[in-house]
């Protein structure tokens, strides 16, 4: 066999690896974001994937134990409303706008015994984003 081949042979099984590393590592780290109606229809698949979940943090639900923070995230479908414990034990500190009523969404896993296990949060408080309502301004008649 000539050094060429040899060469291209090495070339090919670098490109190989590179791409089979390239591979695994966006199917770990991809996260899809479901409702909390949607996490409980997918019964233990939820618990097999990092999955996002978002809805809103119901009030006063925010628990700080330790390290740990648990609350509730909770989602308004049609005339009931369903909440899911989460309990977040990341490194990163939470979001200035983590506060109830705000929408967030934890990034984890779903555990056996229902509570949702989050390594990240991301919050937002609604009205932080939304445009100032503006006041009408009074009719003034001119007296001509």
């Amino acid at each position: 066999m000539n050094k060429y081949a040899k060469f291209g042979i090495l070339i090919v099984l670098i490109l190989g690896v590179l791409a089979w590393l390239a591979v695994g590592g966006i199917s770990d780290t991809k996260t899809y974001y479901k409702t909390i109606s949607e996490l409980s229809q997918m019964n233990d698949q939820g618990k097999e994937k990092r999955i996002r979940v978002g809805g809103d943090i119901a009030p006063h639900s925010i628990v700080r134990n330790g390290r740990d923070v648990e609350f509730m995230l909770a989602q308004v479908e049609g005339p009931k409303q369903l909440h899911l414990k989460v309990v977040y034990s990341g490194i990163d500190p939470l979001p200035d706008t983590f506060r109830d009523g705000a929408q967030a969404l934890a990034d984890g896993k779903l555990g056996p015994d229902g509570v949702f296990r989050a390594t990240k949060i991301q919050a937002k408080c609604a009205s932080k984003y939304e445009a100032k309502p503006t006041a009408a301004k009074p009719a003034t008649t001119s007296g001509i």
